[in-house]
């Protein structure tokens, strides 16, 4: 697939269409589609040899994957690009967490806003049109984060869907008031409400502001549960009495619950159960969950992921995410939402049939978590967030990834990153 789309013509938004695709999920006698892409950016019509008009850029897309964006439902985008500046020797959590929270301390907002906003044009070249961000408010990082992301989200609205976790983060000797007293004005700016319980010094209170304003503001809940491997402290019951008491069911999910490979299987067989019951969903988040947790282990050290293929075969709604990218917590990261799909079908224990289950753990899933709606998918109505490859189908996304890509968002195509001095050298050996 050598095109390369072009839907605008001075500088105006022209309607697009897209001939002779194979949609992501139809069966191989449906290739030979057509998606028509109007001026608003939105999916008009889906066919087959569709009639459309002159004003019309057409494109012959010859038999190439269309696939809906790829959503990244937990990132850390306050923190991104600063492995630099935080140093963490031990590569631990509470290593990352220290570090981080020094930084925090004087990075101001500006900085912020220049290392989120590379981050999210390294995602959106890759094929990733939807992101939740986790971001901190403490007396650390004070409203700094979440400031300068509430900002992007208005600016970047027109090419990708930001959403924002107001992340209540509690640090030893910073007292649950501090973030009892803030956090209304942190979920006002947020999308969700998060935190992370198994480090306050006081989980239940925390729990309950935290749900508390949830409630109050009408906002979904997106924690960090149980990020550790420590059987005798789990948070599962204390998060499902406060799903059911503010009802909460149907919009809450929990990141990394870690611990759920550490406990005995009836044990994790109840929670699993009652997850089912009350409709929550999980994320795994497999490079920071690689990375950080086991060090202590001198034998067999475990791999640090909750036990991703139970849960999905269960019927659990679990997506997967990036969560840091090149930070204390996760040094490596390019935001490529099919590396982190990769990662997850070999840590995670899927199967090499299940490659496909990955896929949905990148796209369909992860968006109802963020309740996209109609608003996803390809379908007509739907914003034309699409990535367009050279692959066979969605299992040969993941397991190989495309050599030819072309990313639409909202309709406009983004360009890949280039580096100038090439064109000169390709120009010398006439290289198109």
């Amino acid at each position: 697939m050598h095109t390369v789309i072009g839907a605008r013509q001075g500088g105006a938004r022209r309607a697009l269409l897209l001939r002779g695709c194979r949609i992501a999920g139809e069966i191989a006698a449906e290739a030979g589609r057509d998606i028509l892409v109007g001026e608003n950016g939105r999916i008009a019509r889906i066919g087959s040899r569709l009639d459309v008009g002159p004003d019309v850029a057409v494109v012959e897309v010859r038999g190439a994957l269309i696939s809906p964006g790829f959503v990244d439902v937990h990132q850390h985008l306050d923190k991104t690009g600063v492995l630099r500046f935080t140093p963490n020797p031990s590569g631990t959590l509470q290593g990352a967490r220290e570090a981080f929270a020094e930084y925090a301390r004087k990075a101001p907002e500006e900085d912020v806003t220049r290392r989120a906003a590379r981050t999210m044009a390294r995602c959106l070249g890759r094929g990733t049109t939807a992101i939740r961000s986790h971001i901190n408010v403490d007396k650390d990082a004070g409203f700094n984060g979440i400031n300068a992301l509430a900002r992007l989200r208005s600016e970047w609205a027109d090419r990708l869907t930001l959403q924002i976790v107001a992340f209540m983060t509690p640090h030893p000797n910073q007292d649950l008031a501090w973030l009892e007293s803030n956090i209304d004005a942190a979920v006002e700016q947020a999308d969700a409400v998060g935190g992370t319980p198994a480090v306050a010094e006081d989980p239940i209170r925390y729990l309950d502001i935290l749900f508390a304003a949830a409630k109050r503001h009408g906002r979904p809940i997106d924690l960090h549960l149980d990020e550790h491997l420590n059987p005798e402290r789990p948070l599962f019951d204390a998060v499902f009495e406060r799903v059911r008491k503010f009802g909460l069911q149907g919009r809450t999910v929990l990141g990394h619950a870690s611990v759920l490979s550490a406990l005995p299987r009836t044990e994790f067989e109840r929670i699993r159960d009652r997850m089912i019951d009350l409709d929550i969903a999980v994320v795994t988040l497999p490079a920071a969950n690689l990375y950080l947790q086991g060090r202590s282990h001198d034998m067999l050290p475990p791999r640090g992921l909750t036990r991703v293929a139970e849960l999905i075969r269960s019927g659990v709604a679990i997506a997967t995410a990036s969560d840091n990218i090149q930070d204390p917590f996760v040094p490596t990261g390019s935001g490529d939402m099919l590396e982190i799909a990769r990662w997850t079908l070999l840590a995670g224990h899927l199967r090499g049939d299940e490659l496909a289950t990955a896929y949905d753990m990148i796209t369909k899933i992860p968006a109802r978590m963020m309740n996209l709606g109609a608003d996803y998918g390809i379908r007509e109505g739907a914003w034309a967030d699409l990535v367009i490859s050279d692959c066979e189908d969605v299992s040969a996304l993941v397991s190989a990834g495309p050599d030819c890509m072309q990313v639409l968002a909202k309709g406009r195509p983004i360009a890949a990153p280039a580096f100038p001095a090439m064109a000169a050298i390709c120009a010398l050996e006439n290289v198109p």
